[in-house]
């Protein structure tokens, strides 16, 4: 199992750019419907930075996050984007409770 925090701070210019590639690579993960994989993102208070919460059940499961096409182009973008690079932490479970079980998309829970 792999579990990952990716933390980074964009220009103030780049928020909607950075904000629109990350939408794009949860519209196909919720698409797709990859089953080992937990994913989130985080704008933080000061609307610049982000932190992105991973988790991978198999070994093949960070590859195939890797493989979407839309993650391929946020990937491509987010350095050029940023005023702070993004730095990779390697997480170790304590413990959790219901970490992220929603059953839809956080657009539809509104509805």
């Amino acid at each position: 199992m792999t579990r990952l925090m990716v933390r980074y701070k964009v220009r103030p210019e780049e928020v909607a750019a950075n904000e629109q590639a990350i939408e794009g690579v949860f519209a196909q993960l919720w698409e797709r419907s990859l089953p080992g994989i937990r994913y989130a993102t985080f704008k933080l208070e000061d609307g610049v930075s982000f932190m992105h919460i991973f988790s991978a059940e198999g070994d093949g499961d960070r590859a195939a996050l890797r493989a979407l096409p839309a993650f391929k182009t946020f990937s491509e973008g987010v350095r050029a984007r940023c005023e702070e690079q993004p730095v990779v932490t390697q997480l170790d479970e304590v413990g959790s409770y219901r970490l992220f079980g929603d059953a839809e998309p956080v657009a539809a829970q509104g509805s």
